[in-house]
C-alpha cells in the first residue's frame, strides 16, 4: 500500500510503498477515507518534538473497517470509524477515574512508535517503520488498536469525521470540558489566540455554550474572516503589533479583559499574551503544543493577587468515545458548522504540498483523501 513516510526530521515527507501486517487479536484494519492535516505533525517533521523514525505520519482521520482481530467483537467489516490518537485501555488509573486522554496506552504508543503493545505492523523490505501516535492514517490503510477507534454514523462525510476526531475535539473540548467546568460561560467573554483548526473549533465551542463575546487574535486576515463567519464577535489582527499592544487592544475590546482565553498557537509569547489579556479571576486554557523544552514566564504576583488560573488541556480533556459522537450529533443538528472549517483537499501524493500550504498560512483544515488521485481542490474555507 502507499503511505507518507518521514525518515529524517527536517527532510521532506515521501509517499512510499510499504507493507502492513494483518491486525492482531485486539486490533482492526481500516481503509482510510480521509485524514486531517494537523499542525502537530509539523513539530515532529521539524524535530521540535522527537519521535521514533522512520514513521508513517497521520493521526486525525476516518475510514471503513476491513477486518477485525479475533478478540474484537463490537466492530464489523463495513462499519465506519474515526481514529483517536489517545486510545483507552479501560484498566489504568486514568481510564477508571474518567481521564481517558491520560491513558498509559497513549504514552506507550508515543514513546515506542508502536501500537499499545509497543510493536509495529508497518514494514518496508524488512525495515521496521513506526506508527505515529498509534494511528498512521496518511496511508491507504491502517492497523490500529480497538481502543483507538470510535464508531461513526454512516451519513457523516469522511472529511468532517476526520477533522472532528482531533481539531474539533481539542478546540471545542477546551471550552466545554475545561473552561465551562470552572464556571458557566453563558454571557461571558472568551478570547481565542490563534485561528487555525483548533482555535476555530474553540470559537465554535464558545458560540455553542452561549459566550456573550468571542474575540479572536491572529496575524492572518483571511483566518480572522473565517473566525467571524463561525461566530466571533470581534477579531484582532496582531500582525505588526508588539505583545503589549495586543494585550491592550484585547482589554479595550473586552472592557477589562477576557474571562477565559484559549491559547491555540503553542508559543511562549502567545501564552504570555493570553495570560496578560485576562481579567482578574480569569482562566487560560493552553492547548497548543510547542517545541520540547519550551517555557513561558508568568508573573507570580499577577497569578496570586488577581487569582488568575493557567491550565493545560490535552485533546480537549475529552472522552473521545463519548464526545466525538456528541460533536457529530451537534453538527448534524446544525449547531456546529464543521463544513465551514474544511480547507483544501489533497490526494495522498499531495501530503508534502499540504504541509507546505499549512506552513504558508492556509486557511481552514485541509484533508488528505488517500482514495483519490485527483489534484488539490478548494474546500469551503479555502
Amino acid at each position: 500500500m502507499r503511505a507518507a513516510v518521514l525518515r529524517t526530521a527536517g527532510k521532506p515527507v515521501r509517499v512510499e510503498d510499504v507493507e502492513l501486517d494483518d491486525p492482531g487479536p485486539e486490533e482492526v484494519l481500516v481503509r482510510v477515507e480521509a485524514a486531517g492535516v494537523c499542525h502537530t505533525e509539523l513539530h515532529y517533521m521539524s524535530g521540535d518534538i522527537p519521535c521514533p523514525l522512520p514513521v508513517v505520519l497521520g493521526h486525525e482521520g476516518a475510514g471503513t473497517v476491513e477486518a477485525v482481530g479475533a478478540r474484537v467483537d463490537d466492530l464489523r467489516p463495513g462499519q465506519r470509524v474515526g481514529f483517536t490518537w489517545r486510545p483507552r485501555c479501560g484498566r489504568c488509573e486514568a481510564c477508571v477515574t474518567g481521564r481517558p486522554v491520560m491513558c498509559v496506552a497513549g504514552r506507550v504508543q508515543a514513546r515506542s512508535g508502536g501500537l499499545v503493545d509497543g510493536t509495529s505492523r508497518l514494514h518496508r523490505d524488512g525495515e521496521q517503520l513506526h506508527h505515529f501516535l498509534g494511528v498512521s492514517c496518511f496511508a491507504e490503510r491502517a492497523v490500529v488498536s480497538r481502543g483507538a477507534l470510535v464508531p461513526l454514523p454512516d451519513d457523516v462525510p469522511a472529511a468532517i469525521a476526520a477533522i472532528a476526531g482531533c481539531a474539533v475535539v481539542t478546540g471545542v473540548g477546551a471550552v466545554v470540558n475545561v473552561a465551562s467546568a470552572a464556571a458557566p460561560l453563558a454571557g461571558r467573554c472568551v478570547l481565542v489566540v490563534g485561528a487555525g483548526g483548533v482555535g476555530l473549533s474553540a470559537v465554535m465551542g464558545a458560540v455553542l455554550v452561549g459566550a456573550g463575546q468571542v474575540v479572536v487574535v491572529d496575524v492572518a486576515a483571511d483566518k480572522l474572516q473565517l473566525a467571524r463567519r463561525l461566530g466571533a464577535s470581534a477579531t484582532l489582527d496582531a500582525s505588526g503589533l508588539d505583545d503589549g499592544a495586543v494585550v491592550a487592544a484585547v482589554h479595550e475590546l473586552t472592557g477589562g479583559g477576557a474571562d477565559v482565553a484559549v491559547e491555540a498557537v503553542g508559543r511562549p509569547a502567545t501564552l504570555q499574551q493570553a495570560f496578560a489579556a485576562l481579567r482578574p479571576g480569569g482562566t487560560v486554557v493552553a492547548v497548543g503544543l510547542s517545541a520540547t523544552g519550551s517555557t513561558a514566564a508568568i508573573p507570580v504576583n499577577e497569578l496570586v493577587q488577581q487569582q488568575k488560573r493557567l491550565v493545560g488541556s490535552l485533546y480537549g480533556s475529552a472522552n473521545p468515545a463519548v464526545d466525538l459522537p456528541r460533536l457529530l450529533a451537534l453538527h448534524r443538528a446544525g449547531r456546529l458548522p464543521l463544513e465551514q472549517l474544511l480547507g483544501a483537499r489533497h490526494p495522498l501524493e499531495g501530503v508534502a504540498a499540504a504541509y507546505a500550504d499549512l506552513r504558508a498560512g492556509a486557511v481552514g483544515r485541509a484533508v488528505v483523501l488517500p482514495g483519490t488521485t485527483e489534484g488539490t481542490t478548494a474546500g469551503a474555507a479555502a
